[in-house]
């Protein structure tokens, strides 16, 4: 199976990036499946219906969230009524959060794909543990039985909360990938047990930016520690910036994974794939 993740929306920038690149990511690496951070897609803070829309129709199958999940309240139902857009699972019981922490879709091609999304507590506001809660679900949809893929989204500021979670979920997940530090890491690899990991997949953003976002405020907070009003994302052309992964049909681990990052500033990284030999 082929599949891609693609990092943090930051705004109409992101957005429009995914609009131009991935009806054409889709066809070249035959993607079987797409997920996208969505968290900072609505004006760099939060996601609506209408952004949301927007994604689903650039070619996305599933949204993940984070931090920024509730910042438009809008969320909090369209969330209720919409099943490809996920929060993070470890939320406290007593929160009542709506929404579901994981989902598993049914591809046209019949596969299934078993989406979870965690939010990390290193240097963030603290959730329940994210690796209690991410075990049992792993437990109810073994990889290679009842899922032929498995991907789970670490929304963590801390490398090695992300890193842990990788090995946490090593051989029972097909990606352990991270967001939220919106730079993508140079550590694409397929761990010991057959999970593929990459400690941040990078934001689909302008990187004339301050992780996203205009740099005149940034700048400000961090040399006078005044703020002078709210952060706003950087306008001009966004990287596209995801991983690409390849599994094993018969046990759903990855056997494949490479970066990418196109359009924008960064250099550009597009995996090649042979579609003679695709699926």
């Amino acid at each position: 199976m082929r599949f891609a993740f693609f990092g943090d929306v930051v705004g109409r920038s992101g957005r429009d990036g995914l609009a131009s690149h991935l009806p054409g990511l889709r066809r070249a690496l035959d993607l079987e499946f797409v997920i996208i951070n969505a968290e900072n897609a609505a004006a760099g803070f939060g996601i609506t219906e209408a952004t949301a829309r927007e994604l689903f129709d650039a070619g996305a199958d599933c949204l993940t969230l984070g931090n920024h999940s509730w910042d438009q309240k809008e969320a909090m139902t369209y969330i209720v009524r919409e099943p490809r857009l996920i929060r993070p699972l470890n939320y406290p019981a007593m929160s009542r959060a709506p929404g579901r922490g994981s989902q598993l879709f049914d591809t046209p091609s019949g596969k299934r794909v078993l989406v979870i999304n965690l939010l990390g507590r290193v240097f963030m506001d603290a959730l329940d543990d994210p690796f209690a809660a991410v075990d049992p679900e792993l437990d109810a949809c073994p990889l290679g039985a009842v899922a032929d893929a498995v991907i789970v989204d670490m929304h963590a500021e801390a490398t090695s909360e992300k890193m842990a979670m990788g090995h946490f979920c090593d051989g029972r997940a097909s990606l352990v990938v991270g967001t939220h530090s919106h730079v993508p890491t140079a550590d694409c690899q397929i761990l010991p047990g057959g999970t593929a990991y990459q400690t941040d997949a990078g934001a689909c953003a302008d990187y004339d930016s301050v992780i996203g976002n205009q740099k005149e405020e940034p700048l400000r907070r961090f040399t006078t520690r005044i703020s002078g009003g709210r952060y706003k994302p950087a306008e001009g052309p966004a990287t596209v910036c995801g991983v690409f992964v390849e599994t094993d049909p018969a046990s759903g681990l990855a056997r494949r994974i490479e970066p990418i990052r196109l359009g924008g500033r960064l250099a550009q990284a597009v995996p090649q794939v042979d579609l003679a030999e695709a699926r």
